[in-house]
């Protein structure tokens, strides 16, 4: 398929699949007469993109990955894949026991509100956004002091 088509089909711009393309992401094939044409091999590779990155892989990452694919398999290569994803697991971990906690305070404050308690629990809702704050700090590793 053409980039129109290809970039219409995962919901990105032209622009982003000539960036992911010029950055050595994607390897479409090219007609004599110019146009790329996006086969099989790119839907598998801008699939694996775009899961990387919602997951929250840097695009150097996903080149990394992608390049050690490539690659012969090997105890070298199979280790620094082993420790990347190792630092993405422990990161995600943190993000979901977050949400996790954020969820359970923002299910506490809907359940106050509209029980007509809000007024009565303010100060228990603030502690709640502190606490959602300084865990937000403590995962990103911004501290602030007062």
């Amino acid at each position: 398929m053409l980039i129109k088509q290809f970039a219409t089909k995962y919901n990105l711009s032209t622009d982003t699949v000539r960036y992911y393309e010029k950055e050595g992401l994607l390897h479409p094939t090219k007609r004599d007469n110019g146009y790329r044409v996006y086969d099989v091999t790119c839907e598998h590779t801008i699939k694996f993109i775009l899961v990387l990155r919602q997951l929250g892989f840097t695009l150097q990452e996903i080149k990394q990955l992608l390049t050690l694919e490539q690659k012969p398999t090997s105890n070298a290569c199979n280790q620094q894949t082993v420790q990347l994803f190792s630092t993405k697991i422990a990161h995600i971990e943190k993000q979901l026991f977050f949400y996790q906690q954020a969820l359970q305070s923002l299910q506490l404050t809907q359940t106050l509100m509209a029980d007509g308690k809000y007024a009565e629990n303010k100060l228990v809702i603030g502690s709640l956004i502190e606490d959602m704050y300084n865990k937000l700090q403590e995962g990103s590793g911004h501290h602030e002091t007062a």
